[in-house]
């Protein structure tokens, strides 16, 4: 178990993490997810990168508003996951977090409000793992203070996002789709009654 607090746990951590890398840059078979989530000003920015023979593959970056964080991490997760499934030919997928407490939930079939990731990655790993009993799934946790390559790309790329919402809170944003729906009724109307064929 990584302790951040132990400079040698962080030393031996970070060897694993560049074996890891080693392993599948000589295998085609292996598939890497690196993600990451942070949220500033009410704005979550998700990134999770896919690497096949330590090479890049997908990226795939996300903006969500008024989201929890562990619905943010859970939600990259899936995608990463999503991503790799849907590769041909791989045999094993490693997954590589800095909220590897949160990838826990996704194996908790007690009733929680994150049940709904869940549902959504078990299918996703159902079909690959009927694809071959060979087939596997690891987690790895790399905190930050790791300060591992392909983990940092991750973390420059999150940091230097700073969106600012234009609406701030949830209400106001519902305020702002209810007044768009009523505009969007509104043409609808005129439509109709100037229509040949009302009636």
């Amino acid at each position: 178990m990584l302790n951040k607090n132990c400079e040698s746990s962080i030393k031996s951590h970070l060897c694993k993490l560049k074996d890891i890398t080693l392993q599948t840059s000589s295998d085609l078979l292996i598939v890497v997810v690196v993600s990451n989530a942070s949220i500033k000003n009410h704005v979550a920015t998700l990134i999770a990168h896919v690497h096949i023979y330590s090479s890049p593959v997908v990226k795939t970056i996300h903006h969500a508003v008024n989201i929890t964080s562990t619905k943010a991490k859970l939600f990259v997760i899936r995608c990463g996951i999503n991503q790799a499934t849907h590769l041909l030919n791989i045999k094993k997928i490693v997954i590589i977090s800095d909220s590897i407490h949160v990838a826990k939930r996704i194996f908790d079939s007690s009733v929680h409000p994150y049940q709904i990731y869940l549902v959504a990655i078990s299918c996703k790993l159902r079909k690959f793992f009927t694809r071959s009993s060979n087939n596997s799934i690891e987690f790895w946790d790399c905190l930050s203070c790791c300060n591992w390559g392909l983990h940092l790309i991750i973390d420059k790329e999150i940091k230097k996002f700073n969106l600012i919402p234009i609406l701030l809170c949830k209400s106001s944003w519902d305020l702002s789709r209810k007044n768009e729906y009523n505009n969007i009724l509104n043409v609808w109307k005129m439509y109709f009654q100037a229509s040949d064929n009302k009636g």
